[in-house]
């Protein structure tokens, strides 16, 4: 509807289950699926087509810097989205949230600025 573009799923290589809690950072390229915890930053290393999605159990205590990212849950921390983030209804930001492209559901919440990135523009160089 009103011509969003929605194939942008990505295949999931990286599964942290529910029951799990990681201390420390995490770096990934690929897909990522979060439905524990993560007390430290998630970063995808290099990979400009990196998806991180986020259930609505998971939760992320640290910075944010995947290129696109699909949030359900909650992250306590700053969010760098190059590409595109996506709020679910559930989703809890207490951080700045940068983005690139965004789309935010009814009910998501979030305590701090939204800013756009900065995009290239093709025509200018």
């Amino acid at each position: 509807m009103f011509g969003r573009e929605s194939k942008q799923t990505s295949a999931i290589d990286t599964l942290v289950g529910r029951t799990v809690h990681v201390q420390g950072d995490v770096d990934f390229s690929g897909g990522l699926h979060l439905d524990g915890r993560v007390a430290g930053n998630v970063r995808a290393a290099g990979a400009s087509g990196s998806t991180l999605s986020v259930s609505e159990h998971g939760c992320i205590e640290g910075a944010v810097d995947v290129p696109n990212v699909v949030l359900n849950g909650t992250v306590k921390g700053d969010i760098y989205a190059s590409g595109r983030l996506v709020l679910g209804v559930n989703a809890k930001v207490q951080g700045n949230v940068h983005y690139g492209v965004i789309e935010i559901s009814l009910g998501a919440q979030i305590q701090g600025k939204l800013m756009q990135l900065e995009v290239p523009n093709e025509r200018h160089g």
